[in-house]
């Protein structure tokens, strides 16, 4: 199991200069294109996010009172509650609008190449299983709250808040810790899908692309 805590995510600014990207996790770890990326974007204005024709976006609001997606297709998604996904194509024009100041929200891109089989938030009332397809690799991403994880080899591991798993095909146990701040609902996002894993990545070795939300 690979874990990148949030202290560990690399950071580089918008190709528009208009926010802040933090990587956690990118596939390969250097040179375009990649296969499939997670990173924690800073918005901190409304505007265009950038061109990723042939790939697939999934985005969760981590911070913030909400922003609005107006999509070429006419859609209009509104992000306004912490955990709130959207999925779209990331070759479609996007306008983000922010609806009451800055947000920050969590972003995994994956090439179109990759076939995605769950993509989702949970809010965790109580343990759960998550056991992927066989072939599959999973991601589990601490929106809110502590997360544990402990996996079918006997390995167990607390990730804090905003930090990221990778977790090798089998069965994963996540287990709600009773938190010190009662008003926090632990929620964790959840992907798992066929593709590279990063095995013999690590966060310094990911190389910053650059690129805007």
């Amino acid at each position: 199991m690979l874990i990148i805590r949030r202290a560990e995510f690399v950071t580089t600014p918008w190709k528009n200069g208009a926010g802040i990207t933090h990587e956690a996790l990118r596939v390969p770890a250097r040179g375009n294109p990649f296969l499939w990326r997670v990173s924690v974007a800073e918005v901190g204005s409304s505007g265009p996010f950038s061109d990723f024709t042939g790939y697939h976006r999934a985005m969760v609001l981590l911070r913030g009172d909400g922003l609005r997606l107006h999509l070429a297709d006419g859609t209009a998604p509104v992000l306004r509650e912490i955990g709130d996904l959207v999925q779209f194509d990331g070759g479609m024009g996007t306008q983000c609008e922010l609806l009451a100041g800055a947000c920050t929200d969590l972003n995994l891109i994956l090439s179109q190449s990759v076939v995605a089989n769950d993509v989702r938030v949970e809010r965790l009332l109580a343990p759960m299983t998550v056991k992927p397809l066989a072939q599959d690799l999973l991601l589990v991403f601490a929106v809110s709250g502590r997360v544990t994880l402990d996996d079918s080899s006997g390995g167990k591991v607390v990730l804090e808040e905003w930090d990221l798993a990778h977790v090798p095909p089998g069965r994963v146990r996540l287990v709600r810790i009773n938190a010190t701040d009662r008003a926090i609902e632990t929620r964790v996002f959840l992907a798992s899908f066929t593709g590279t894993s990063p095995t013999g990545t690590s966060p310094t070795g990911t190389a910053p692309i650059g690129a805007a939300p």
